[in-house]
């Protein structure tokens, strides 16, 4: 019987490579790497059964007539699921749960940069001036997440161990722990009145393409920061610039972007009250190596015919 053929096609496949092997599936499983730049040759295309990819080309999937399982390499797959050629029947998996401790870790790392002053005891030090500054509290401020999937549960864990409410937003809504209050999407007004502290993590799909826009960033505290760690298309850009200009709202920490890398022109870079972040969330020295380990899983379950892990729900976007 003839091994099914994997498709490594990726910058940097040797920790993809090694995991296989180190997991004993190198014998049950043909490996081809490929760097992501090059293209795959006609018998590649023709008989690769599964695939590791950020994502081939538009009309590649048609010519891959054997494929049965991807695994993305990104929680977000929502340009997987825009490709027209992407077939009914393929099991798309994806990177979700790999970003659990570096994602809320950067996520605290910005609320730590709002509330405290390092950044202007470093231009203090740089000017020898001794300037004592008081810090604002985490404890005691609400926090509010919208999309409390792995992520923000997690993320609600840590900021509850800094004693900081957290309120947040769920599609089928159920308790979480380190949560006060879980709602769903149809009250986020709720959420984001109340908040100190409103982080976006939902996914990029139809039904959160602007979800933030002037009637919702009408409805924050005049004192509350927005933090996007989600997907660009979140917010409607515009309307974020004009209430963060006119002192609607505190400001803004953004993490991803409708274009990346953010062009030199756009008004997020000219506007004082919003800071840039070059897309930091989900990165990790290891992050590979964590893809890598549920990639594993899943190739282990397909080659015993047994459901994936991590599969993508196409109806909801995520």
């Amino acid at each position: 019987m003839t091994k099914p053929l994997l498709l490594l096609w990726t910058d940097g496949a040797e920790p993809y490579a090694r995991a296989i092997a180190e997991a004993g599936l190198a014998d049950r499983l043909r490996v081809e790497t490929l760097p992501r730049a090059a293209t795959p040759d006609d018998t590649l295309l023709a008989e690769a059964e599964a695939l590791l990819s950020w994502g081939p080309p538009p009309g590649m999937l048609a010519r891959m007539p054997r494929l049965r399982f991807v695994q993305a390499l990104t929680a977000g797959v929502e340009r997987w699921l825009a490709r027209p050629y992407l077939p009914a029947g393929l099991a798309l998996s994806c990177a979700r749960g790999t970003h659990r401790v570096q994602m809320p870790e950067n996520i605290l790392g910005a609320l730590f940069h709002i509330t405290k002053p390092y950044a202007a005891i470093v231009a203090d030090n740089a000017a020898s001036r001794w300037t004592r500054r008081v810090s604002t509290t985490l404890a005691g401020q609400t926090l509010g997440i919208l999309g409390l999937g792995a992520i923000g549960a997690e993320l609600a864990r840590k900021a509850a161990a800094l004693e900081m409410r957290v309120v947040g937003s769920k599609r089928g809504v159920a308790e979480i722990p380190h949560v006060d209050k879980v709602v769903g999407p149809e009250r986020t007004d709720e959420i984001l009145a109340e908040s100190d502290f409103v982080v976006l993590l939902l996914p990029a799909t139809p039904a959160t393409e602007n979800f933030i826009d002037a009637a919702r960033l009408a409805r924050m505290k005049k004192t509350a920061w927005l933090l996007n760690f989600g997907r660009g298309a979140l917010i409607k850009d515009d309307d974020l610039v004009a209430a963060a200009r006119a002192g609607s709202i505190a400001g803004a920490v953004l993490d991803v972007f409708r274009t990346e890398p953010l062009p030199a022109e756009h008004p997020f870079w000219a506007e004082e009250r919003i800071m840039v972040l070059p897309h930091i969330g989900g990165l990790h020295p290891q992050r590979d190596s964590m893809v890598a380990a549920l990639l594993v899983e899943n190739l282990r379950r397909f080659v015993d015919g047994a459901p994936l892990t991590q599969l993508v729900d196409r109806q909801a976007g995520y």
